[in-house]
């Protein structure tokens, strides 16, 4: 039973939506059924979705047992940058898939994690993302989280929503800004248009905040760190193209002309902090840049 406290920051939320806000990878089709399930208790008393708790109650939740895993374990080679019996932390290269989708049943990170894990890996997201805490694109390279087990990935899913766990990436983005520092607030929702696109969308999409400074100024470009304060899908590439500095070599967001020796966007992962789910204390892990993106800083100085 994982025992979740409620804060004052979304007062008059319905139940099923701050269930599946809490875990975020819980769907919340998901959270009603678990409340249908009598598995999730408001206050010693079984929650019903239209339920709106008060700040300072509790909810309790019972999770079922994760349905058998399908997936094949790999033997995928895993830059581990942290590992204990909770979690751990994988420098993901470029290309690499964190979890199977149409197109892409195997060879992932999931996969990998699988083989190097065992059945260590919590249950919470079922069949398809075991472990996953957060996500990662796969054009993307660094810093990203598995769970162990489903107390971590609770605690790290409500890190996540109150921003403990906190994310930092470096990127190249196209143009210059005349600021050296900013935010961007501004909700992200799926594309009208394009339902693989995401997109602001200030009436039904979901709150997004992206503070970003640069680190250096090249030629037609800007080197930037952005630290996310949430962690929509494609958040930073959407949020630096609205103000009009797509990420170099987004072709989705971006010019639609690949840049020769990049596989996707120059984005990295470079460092992650969370508190540990046991012992409550503070991790900080930092990975270097890789070659690849040392060779787009080399390019653009010139």
């Amino acid at each position: 039973m994982t025992t979740l406290k409620l804060t004052a920051d979304r007062e008059g939320e319905r139940a099923d939506a701050m269930l599946a806000r809490l875990v975020p990878e819980l769907t919340r089709s998901g959270a009603q059924k678990l409340l249908e399930r009598g598995a999730v208790t408001l206050e010693g008393r079984p929650a019903r979705k239209n339920d709106r708790p008060s700040p300072g109650q509790t909810l309790e939740v019972t999770l079922p047992d994760p349905e058998p895993v399908n997936l094949i374990p790999q033997n995928i080679p895993l830059d581990v940058v942290f590992e204990d019996r909770d979690v751990i932390v994988v420098n993901k290269p470029v290309g690499l898939v964190v979890h199977p989708a149409p197109g892409h049943p195997e060879g992932t990170l999931v996969n990998a994690l699988l083989y190097h894990c065992g059945n260590s890996l919590s249950g919470i997201n079922g069949e398809l993302r075991p472990g996953i805490v957060h996500r990662i694109d796969r054009d993307t390279s660094g810093l990203i989280i598995a769970a162990k087990n489903d107390r971590a990935h609770l605690a790290l899913a409500a890190q996540l929503q109150d921003h403990s766990l906190a994310r930092t990436y470096e990127a190249v983005a196209v143009g210059g800004l005349k600021q050296d520092s900013g935010t961007v607030n501004a909700p992200i929702g799926r594309h009208p248009a394009d339902r693989k696109k995401m997109a602001i969308d200030r009436r039904n999409g979901r709150e997004a905040v992206t503070h970003w400074s640069v680190l250096a100024r090249y030629p037609g470009y800007i080197h930037v760190e952005c630290r996310l304060e949430t962690g929509r899908t494609h958040q930073i590439r959407v949020h630096l193209a609205s103000i009009g500095h797509p990420l170099l070599g987004d072709t989705v967001y971006g010019a639609k002309k690949p840049v020769p020796g990049l596989a996707g966007q120059c984005l990295h992962a470079r460092r992650l902090r969370f508190i540990h789910p046991t012992t409550g204390s503070p991790v900080e892990l930092e990975c270097p840049l890789p070659d690849w993106f040392e060779a787009v800083l080399r390019k653009i100085d010139r």
